[in-house]
């Protein structure tokens, strides 16, 4: 162990009160080598276990913590001895939308909360006004512990150098001179948009603005310098999405609040499921998106590759299909309900041929935007049980989910949301996205969703939300990996530490991807 653990561990016993012995310290940085991948979480978990013990005094010799850690290294030694206490499907928890807990930021008191009252799918008109203001309020309150845009904690000049206090929209009424604001792209006048926050809003002049990575459009929520005119026209000279905060940072400003749905984790349980997830370099999804069951062709490609996973040594942990399930919409003119019944019958049959999948593997549906369902807002609920009665006979531990849906499998967070967002974000930008730093639009789109922590931050006239489940959508704090199906070119781009892939089209393009959550590694594959 080097000099710069031994400081770790003995500044952080000292924070706790604590002062070691040499061979209490020996002993600890002994326990800490079984660890080397989580020495922090190991050492917050000695010294949780330290507090519950009943010490004769706060200075710790080789003693006191030999007891301590021999218990922790029998905990994990009985982990080890018993690999199947875990099993993948145990492992693997999927989270529908419709059951995630509801938080909301308090600007007051700087705390969230939860919504412990029911959340009606019809909302009334303070639900609209909520879903905007929840989403400003979160980004708001990320923003505030950003030391870029913080208030100087002394009125100097250094302090000035490099801060770029946000000021409210309210406040540039009679001030000169460059501000900068925070609100949301509206459009409240036709061809005239403005930015809002909290206390007011302006009319802005994008025209000169130079803009960062992303697609701009109504909704979204920016940070913009300028400067107010005679003629109370703000114009934007530099404007981007808010930065984004670590992971970390994020979960420590949240008190313990699950806000991905897949349960809280004490720091033993942390620590115990990361080792085991770095041990699972076996597990493996594989995602497919357009899977059209009434298309031969499709059919025959899907055969093909049940038929390649089904031969191979460990077999993939987890299939994911991602709708369409049909080529033509399934909307008030679709009249074909029942023999798309019967053709998810056959697909049940078809996964029932292949014997190590169908007894090793799960599998996971979830719906498109033109699938069935009761409309095309979102999130959409799962799969109606008409359409899926038939294949469950076959596969019955099939699991029918919403869109979007998460996955926690061990520690790792995983987003999935079917939509073809990418045309849709093109078609809305008000102004051309800048190639600064890329050309690519998938890139553009990544840093969209990811900046705004929201799936789809489309206005409600292009893509409608239950306002009271607008929730559902959020990206916070910053999962792990975000899969996006959509129509366009098969994709994949790691942004900021968050890996994103879209599978692209099986149907039109033959495309999936193989995905391994140990590694975060991502084949794109073609048939």
């Amino acid at each position: 162990m080097g000099a710069a653990t031994r400081k770790k561990v003995q500044r952080k016993f000292k924070i706790r009160g604590y002062t070691l012995k040499v061979e209490a310290l020996d002993e600890i940085l002994s326990f800490l080598s079984h660890f080397q991948d989580a020495e922090d979480e190991a050492i917050d978990l000695l010294l949780d276990e330290l507090e519950n013990e009943s010490l004769k005094s706060s200075i710790l010799d080789k003693e006191s913590v030999h007891r301590v850690v021999s218990l922790l290294l029998e905990a994990e030694a009985a982990v080890e001895e018993t690999p199947g206490a875990i099993s993948t499907r145990s492992a693997l928890r999927i989270v529908d939308a419709f059951l995630m807990s509801k938080f909301c930021y308090d600007p007051i008191k700087k705390i969230f909360y939860e919504n412990t009252g029911r959340l009606a799918i019809h909302g009334d008109a303070s639900a609209k006004s909520a879903l905007y203001r929840n989403r400003f309020l979160l980004l708001f309150q990320r923003l505030s512990r950003d030391q870029h845009f913080s208030k100087p904690a002394f009125d100097t000049e250094m302090s000035h150098f490099g801060s770029c206090e946000i000021s409210p929209i309210q406040s540039l009424i009679g001030q000169t001179g460059k501000r900068w604001v925070m609100g949301v792209i509206s459009q409240l006048e036709d061809g005239h948009f403005f930015l809002e926050d909290l206390t007011a809003s302006v009319e802005i002049n994008l025209s000169n603005a130079k803009i960062t990575t992303g697609f701009f459009s109504e909704n979204t929520i920016i940070v913009a310098e300028g400067e107010m005119f005679l003629d109370g026209i703000f114009q934007v000279s530099t404007c981007g999405f808010p930065p984004l905060e670590d992971r970390d940072e994020s979960l420590a400003s949240l008190s313990g609040l699950d806000f991905f749905g897949g349960g809280t984790l004490t720091r033993e349980e942390t620590l115990r499921l990361a080792g085991l997830e770095k041990k699972a370099v076996n597990d493996m999804f594989v995602i497919l998106s357009d899977v059209w069951l009434d298309n031969e062709e499709t059919m025959g490609k899907l055969a093909t590759v049940l038929d390649g996973y089904e031969n191979v040594e460990v077999v993939p942990s987890l299939f994911i299909f991602m709708g369409n399930f049909c080529s033509h919409p399934c909307n008030l003119s679709f009249h074909s309900f029942s023999s798309l019944r019967l053709q998810f019958g056959k697909l049940g049959q078809m996964i029932a041929s292949h014997p190590r999948l169908k007894e090793h593997s799960q599998f996971l549906f979830i719906p498109g935007p033109d699938d069935a369902g009761p409309s095309t807002v979102l999130p959409r609920c799962a799969l109606p049980n008409y359409l899926t009665e038939e294949f469950k006979k076959y596969i019955p531990n099939a699991i029918f989910s919403s869109n979007p849906c998460r996955i926690k499998f061990y520690t790792q967070e995983i987003v999935l949301f079917r939509q073809d967002l990418l045309y849709r974000m093109r078609r809305s930008c008000l102004v051309p996205p800048s190639p600064e730093e890329t050309s690519d639009p998938f890139e553009h789109l990544v840093a969209t969703i990811t900046h705004q922590s929201h799936l789809c931050p489309l206005p409600l006239s292009v893509q409608p939300i239950i306002w009271n489940y607008d929730h559902c959508l959020h990206l916070y704090p910053n999962p792990h990996t975000i899969v996006l199906g959509d129509r366009s070119e098969q994709k994949a781009f790691k942004y900021t530490g968050i890996m994103c892939f879209n599978p692209g089209s099986f149907s039109n393009e033959s495309t999936f991807v193989a995905y391994r959550p140990c590694t975060q590694e991502v084949e794109l594959s073609a048939l």
